[in-house]
C-alpha cells in the first residue's frame, strides 16, 4: 500500500494563543520537530523546535496550566537532581507567554535540596518557516530556502530572531545556561522570540476587548467555569487585519484556522452579541469591505456575496487567497446585522451598512438559486474549490439515509432557514431606515415556507421531520441530522412541526452522547468519530439549544446542555471544534476528535451562547422593548449574569432555581414585556 500524508493529530497538544500567533506543544511544554508543533505566526510556522534539557535529559512533566489568554505554564521534574530518596526536591516551571508578534519564556529552576543544584540547562531551537498548507496536510517541509545566521532565521520578507537573558552561550542554535541552585531558592533563565513579517495578512487589534466579562454564579458550577475558560478563549482570538485596519473580527481557529472566516467570524460574533454589538460591527464591516463584486467561478466570486476565507497567497496550496465557497455567509451577515441592531447598535453604524445589506439581498434574489426552483444551492464550478458549502464542508458530509453521497446542485435545510430569516430580517432594516423592498422581501419568505413545507419533509422511522438537503436532482436527501434544528426560531416552521423537530434532537438517537449528534445512530453513514455523520460540534449544540429554548422546549435544551456541559468538564472547560459522538455510557466521557482545532472561535462563544438561553434576554432597542423568558422550570438551575450588555447599558439577570426572573439595569428607554415568572427591579 503506498504510505498517504495524513494531517498531524491535535487531542494531545497544549495550546497558547495570542492572534496571530499560537504554539502547540507537548504538555511537557516542550516543542518538538514532528507532526504541527512549533510556533505560528499569521500562516507560517515561526518556531519548529524548542526542546528544553537539564543535563541533557528532559524532565518529567506534571503539570499544565492556562494562565490567562496568551499564556501557559508547564511544571516538570528533575529527579535525578536533589536530595535521594521518594519525593522530587528539584522542580522546573517553564512558563510561556506569547505576544503578536513574538514569545517571551521564562525557565525557573526551583531547588528545596539540602545541598547546592548543579546543572546545565539547554534549550534547542529551530525554525522552519513553513507555510500551514503544508503542515496541515502532513507533507514533509521543505526548509531549504531558509536563510540561517546564528539564531536569526530568514525568507523573503519573514525574518524571526531569538534573543537570551544574560549568561547563556550559543552553539548550533542551542542556547545553552550554566546554573547553580541554592538550598530553597530558585533561578530563572529567560529568551524572547521576535518575529518581523511584512506579508501578514492579519494582527492583533489595538484597543480593549470589544466586549464585556460579565460574573456569573451558578448552581452548577460548571457553567461559570466554561464562561470563564470561554471567554479568555475568545479574547486570544481576536484578529484585525494588517492594511491599516481597526475593525476586529475573531479568528476561526487554532491552528488551521487563525485568519478571517466568514461563517464562523460571523457565528461568534452573534453568539456574543449578549456582551456587546462592536465585534458584530468590526464583523460586518470588514467582510463588507471584502464583499463580492463580479462572477468569478474560480474562486465562487459573485455580485454581493460574502466571502468564505481571506489567507495569505503565500501560505495558500488548494484555495484562491479569497475565497468564496460559502453558500451561508452572506445569510449570516444579514441577519448579524439584523441582530446587532435589535441589541444596540449605533443606528448609525447600520445605516453605513445598509448598501452592504442590499448588496447581499441582490445575491439572495439574483444569484443564490441557480437553476430558479426558489431554493439556495451550491456546486464547486471550479473543481478545486469546496465540495460542500454550508457549515459541514467535508466532502462525504451530505448522505442519505442509507448512506449513499448526494450530488450537487446541493440545496441544504438550514440555508433556507437562513435564508426565511435572512429576507425577513433584511424587510425589517429597509423599512426601519426608509429604504424600498420591504414587502418583497416578505413575500420571498412566505413564499419559501410554502415551498419548504412542500419539498423538504420527509418520513423516517420516528415520524417525519425534514430532509437534510435536495440533491441535483431535487431528492429528498433524507438522513435525520443536527442541521433541523438551525431552523427552530426562524419562523420556517409551524409550532406542531417546531415541537416534531424538538423531540427528534433530544432522542437517545441525536442526543445520547455529550451533545447533539450532526447525524442520528440509525443512519447508516454514522460514525462517531466521522467529521460531519455522528460527531458532535460544540457550536452547533449551542445554537440548537438556543433556537429549542426560543422555540418553548425547554426540556429538549436542557437534555443538550446537560451533554454539553458533560463534555466541557472532561476537556478542562476548553471546548474542542467537535469530539465524538459515542454514547455517554459508552466511555463515561467524550472521545477526542484527533484533528479538532482548539480554541475555535464558535466553540468558545458555545460558552456564552449557553448562559443567554438559561437567562433567556431578547432585547429589541429599536423598539424599545426588552423581553425575559428564561428556560422555563429553569433545569440549569439557578444562573445570574452580571454584566449582560444592552445598548450603552450593563445588565445584570437573575433566574432562581424555581425559574424566577429578575432583570436590574435596564436603561428608561426600554420596557420589559414580563412572561411568567418574570420581575423587573
Amino acid at each position: 500500500m503506498p504510505d498517504r500524508n495524513l494531517q498531524p493529530l491535535l487531542h494531545d497538544l497544549v495550546s497558547t494563543v495570542r492572534a496571530p500567533a499560537s504554539v502547540l506543544c507537548e504538555p511537557s511544554g516542550q516543542i518538538r520537530a514532528v507532526g504541527v508543533q512549533g510556533m505560528f505566526h499569521a500562516d507560517v510556522r515561526v518556531l519548529s523546535r524548542a526542546e528544553l534539557l537539564l543535563d541533557g535529559r528532559s524532565v518529567e512533566s506534571v503539570a499544565t496550566s492556562p494562565l490567562g489568554p496568551g499564556a501557559t505554564a508547564f511544571v516538570g521534574l528533575a529527579r535525578w537532581l536533589g536530595d535521594p530518596g521518594p519525593d522530587p526536591t528539584v522542580r522546573v516551571t517553564r512558563e510561556r507567554r506569547l505576544m503578536p508578534a513574538g514569545l517571551d519564556e521564562t525557565i525557573t529552576i526551583t531547588s528545596t535540596a539540602a545541598e547546592p543544584v548543579t546543572t546545565e540547562v539547554a534549550l534547542a531551537l529551530d525554525a522552519d518557516l513553513a507555510p500551514i498548507a503544508p503542515v496541515k496536510a502532513g507533507r514533509a517541509v521543505d526548509a531549504a530556502g531558509v536563510t540561517r545566521s546564528g539564531l536569526t532565521w530568514s525568507a523573503g520578507d519573514l525574518s524571526v530572531a531569538v534573543t537570551a537573558s544574560f549568561g547563556a552561550t550559543v552553539q548550533d542554535a542551542t542556547l545553552r545556561w550554566p546554573v547553580t541552585v541554592a538550598p530553597r531558592t530558585s533561578v530563572t533563565v529567560s529568551w524572547q522570540l521576535r518575529v518581523d513579517d511584512q506579508a501578514a495578512l492579519v494582527r492583533e487589534p489595538a484597543g480593549p476587548v470589544e466586549w464585556t466579562r460579565p460574573t456569573v454564579t451558578a448552581d452548577d458550577r460548571r457553567i461559570e467555569r466554561l464562561a470563564a475558560r470561554s471567554l479568555d478563549d475568545l479574547e486570544s482570538l481576536r484578529l484585525s487585519l494588517s492594511a491599516g485596519a481597526t475593525d476586529t473580527f475573531l479568528g476561526a481557529g487554532v491552528p488551521w484556522y487563525l485568519t478571517l472566516f466568514g461563517r464562523d467570524s460571523l457565528w461568534a460574533a452573534r453568539m456574543l452579541l449578549p456582551l456587546g454589538t462592536d465585534i458584530a460591527e468590526g464583523t460586518l464591516r470588514v467582510l463588507a469591505a471584502h464583499q463580492g463584486t463580479a462572477v468569478d467561478p474560480q474562486t465562487g466570486e459573485a455580485p454581493g456575496k460574502i466571502l468564505h476565507e481571506l489567507r495569505r497567497a503565500d501560505t495558500q496550496a488548494a484555495l484562491p487567497a479569497a475565497y468564496f465557497g460559502s453558500v451561508d455567509s452572506t445569510l449570516l451577515w444579514i441577519s448579524l446585522l439584523h441582530d446587532a441592531w435589535r441589541w444596540g447598535m449605533a443606528p448609525e453604524a447600520v445605516e453605513s451598512l445598509l448598501p452592504t445589506l442590499e448588496s447581499a439581498l441582490g445575491w439572495l434574489a439574483h444569484h443564490g438559486d441557480a437553476d430558479g426552483d426558489g431554493f439556495l444551492e451550491y456546486i464547486d464550478e471550479s473543481g478545486r474549490g469546496l465540495a460542500n458549502q454550508g457549515w459541514k464542508d467535508s466532502g462525504d458530509s451530505i448522505r442519505f439515509r442509507t448512506g449513499e453521497l448526494a450530488t450537487a446542485p446541493i440545496a441544504l435545510v438550514e440555508v433556507q432557514g437562513y435564508a426565511y430569516e435572512a429576507a425577513l430580517h433584511g424587510a425589517a432594516l429597509l423599512d426601519a431606515f426608509g429604504r424600498p423592498g420591504g414587502p418583497r422581501w416578505r413575500e420571498y419568505a412566505q413564499a419559501m415556507a410554502a415551498r419548504f413545507r412542500d419539498k423538504f419533509w420527509v418520513d423516517g422511522p420516528a415520524g417525519a421531520y425534514p430532509a437534510l438537503a435536495l440533491d441535483g436532482d431535487k431528492r429528498p436527501v433524507d438522513a435525520l441530522t443536527s442541521n433541523i434544528g438551525h431552523l427552530l426560531g426562524t419562523g420556517l416552521l409551524t409550532a406542531k412541526e417546531s415541537a416534531q423537530v424538538a423531540d427528534l434532537l433530544a432522542s437517545d438517537a441525536m442526543a445520547g452522547g455529550f451533545g447533539l449528534r450532526t447525524m442520528s445512530t440509525h443512519d447508516a453513514a454514522f460514525s462517531p468519530l466521522s467529521y460531519h455523520c455522528g460527531s458532535v460540534w460544540a457550536h452547533d449544540t449551542a445554537i440548537v439549544i438556543d433556537r429549542l429554548a426560543r422555540a418553548g422546549h425547554p426540556a429538549a435544551a436542557a437534555t443538550l446542555a446537560s451533554g454539553l456541559l458533560a463534555a466541557a468538564e472532561s476537556f478542562d472547560y476548553q471546548l474542542p471544534e467537535l469530539f465524538g459522538g459515542d454514547d455517554r455510557s459508552t466511555f463515561g466521557r467524550p472521545v477526542p476528535y484527533p484533528a479538532a482545532c482548539r480554541p475555535q472561535a464558535w466553540a468558545a462563544a458555545a460558552g456564552v451562547t449557553l448562559l443567554h438561553a438559561a437567562v433567556g434576554l431578547r432585547p429589541d432597542v429599536p423598539a424599545g422593548t426588552v423581553a425575559l423568558a428564561p428556560l422555563q422550570d429553569a433545569p440549569l438551575g439557578a444562573v445570574a449574569v452580571r454584566g449582560l450588555r444592552v445598548g450603552a447599558a450593563s445588565v445584570d439577570v437573575a433566574v432562581s432555581a424555581d425559574g424566577s426572573a429578575t432583570v436590574q439595569g435596564l436603561p428608561p428607554s426600554l420596557r420589559l414585556a414580563l412572561p411568567r415568572h418574570a420581575a423587573a427591579r
